[in-house]
């Protein structure tokens, strides 16, 4: 086992472009009608109909990346500018000085070693359970990784507070526009009804993942041999200035002014993104404005602020490419006009002899659908008009629908179709096969606890 070698990402995601390739020439063409309701297209329930199947031959598959690329080209030209941003932010050696002031603060602290994933973790759970953090939190992996090393721990500890913190925030929201807003709008039911168990069900994921984290982190400072990513990462601390925190003297008045900056555009962004819609345009512009900010306060010249933001989004291109495959699956499932087949296909599945099973059944589906469309409001807009007169049907109050249909996001972090997961990887370093090992047991924690918390709708009858 140990001369096993896996194929890297590129290879994963275009081997699977091959596989839906091949499907379309097996599965049946078929389509949902579908119609505006209050400015979003939304399926017609009981409107599947067969369509003429359109195989995507050779030619499809090597065109479907470009086009990928062309779809995905907001979040790939996001990834690009936030490197850019970044690299900037690291120029003025602000992080720095916060990684070795809190790596010293948590070497005499108590408080700051116990309490240091807990906070983070639940503040990024919040985020996605509120405004729908996702792409916003890949920023934060360019600050937690070389936090997470110089504290002894691991990359994976790194990459998983910001990023596992919110998409299982997103998972299990409370009060996230993007897909409890949409879905229950679509589905007939008030606006952030039905918070208090949501808010049940968050408050416990978030708490399943800060233990996990907890354990794995503690787990890899005593013997830091034991993580997958000890080779890189032992590579990657040859690169970190970490050197003598002891005698570190603390952040100068620029160091804080900088990161003042940095961490006032958050609070923009949050307000932005809450009251007025913004999404990744406007959020890069405000990157934008932060860099050349950052860049002033750091005394930088014109060619250190270019040299220091080209080669930060060069660092990223790699990252841009696999956002592209990954995209691309969708949009080849798409052209072959299988999507909705698939979907059809799932339904019947649905039904049983006790409302429990079912609303479990629509968990486990929206979990397969998840693999294909991993947007949330993508996958209510699909779902939803289907997912909730069948609710009806079964003796599954919508409510519950639309927690299965939260539920299902639970596997973003880990399937290699998502943009996002992918473009953290590769931004990390780890290959999906690593981080898909180290994911198995907290995703089946993860299965496990959303099928008991399915079954307590039905006893409380939560409508």
């Amino acid at each position: 086992m140990s001369k096993l070698k896996f194929p890297n990402t590129f290879v994963l995601l275009f081997g699977l472009l091959a596989l839906i390739a091949l499907a379309t020439w097996l599965v049946p063409g078929g389509q949902y009608e579908t119609q505006m309701i209050d400015g979003k297209k939304v399926i017609v329930a009981d409107s599947f109909h067969a369509v003429p199947s359109k195989p995507q031959g050779f030619a499809a598959l090597m065109t479907a990346p470009i086009k990928g690329f062309v779809e995905a080209s907001l979040i790939i030209g996001f990834v690009l500018i936030v490197g850019g941003v970044f690299s900037v932010l690291q120029r003025t050696e602000a992080i720095d000085a916060m990684i070795k002031s809190v790596a010293k603060a948590h070497k005499h602290s108590a408080w700051v070693r116990a309490g240091l994933i807990p906070v983070f973790v639940t503040l990024f759970s919040l985020g996605g359970a509120t405004f729908g953090m996702a792409e916003e939190a890949i920023p934060f992996v360019l600050i937690f990784i070389p936090l997470a090393l110089a504290l002894k721990y691991d990359t994976i500890v790194g990459v998983s507070i910001p990023f596992v913190g919110s998409q299982i925030g997103f998972a299990t929201a409370f009060l996230n526009p993007f897909n409890v807003g949409v879905a229950q709008s679509i589905a007939g039911v008030p606006m952030f009804s039905g918070i208090g168990f949501r808010f049940v069900c968050w408050a416990i994921f978030t708490s399943l993942t800060i233990a996990f984290l907890m354990w794995y982190a503690a787990r890899i400072k005593r013997n830091p041999s034991l993580s997958p990513c000890f080779e890189m990462d032992e590579e990657k601390r040859k690169h970190l200035n970490t050197a003598d925190f002891e005698n570190f003297a603390g952040m100068t008045g620029t160091h804080k002014l900088v990161l003042a900056v940095f961490v006032g555009a958050l609070g923009v962004m949050i307000t932005g993104v809450v009251k007025f819609g913004w999404y990744i345009e406007e959020i890069a512009a405000l990157f934008l404005v932060m860099a050349i900010a950052v860049g002033v306060i750091g005394r930088l010249n014109a060619e250190e602020f270019m040299a220091s933001f080209l080669s930060g989004a060069k660092d990223l291109v790699g990252t841009a490419l696999v956002i592209a495959l990954a995209k691309a699956t969708v949009v080849l499932m798409r052209d072959g006009q299988i999507i909705d087949t698939l979907l059809n296909a799932l339904v019947p599945f649905v039904e049983s002899s006790s409302p429990i099973f079912s609303a479990q059944k629509m968990f486990l589906i929206q979990s397969v659908i998840n693999f294909f469309i991993h947007s949330g409001t993508g996958q209510a807009a699909l779902t939803m008009p289907i997912m909730a007169p069948l609710a009806d049907l079964v003796d599954v109050s919508r409510q519950t629908a639309i927690l299965a249909f939260q539920f299902g996001e639970l596997t973003t972090p880990v399937i290699p179709t998502s943009g996002i997961t992918v473009g953290v990887l590769a931004l990390a370093g780890i290959p999906w096969t690593k981080w898909a090992r180290w994911m198995l047991p907290l995703q089946l924690m993860y299965l496990v606890v959303a099928l008991a918390l399915l079954a307590v709708p039905s006893m409380i009858n939560w409508q």
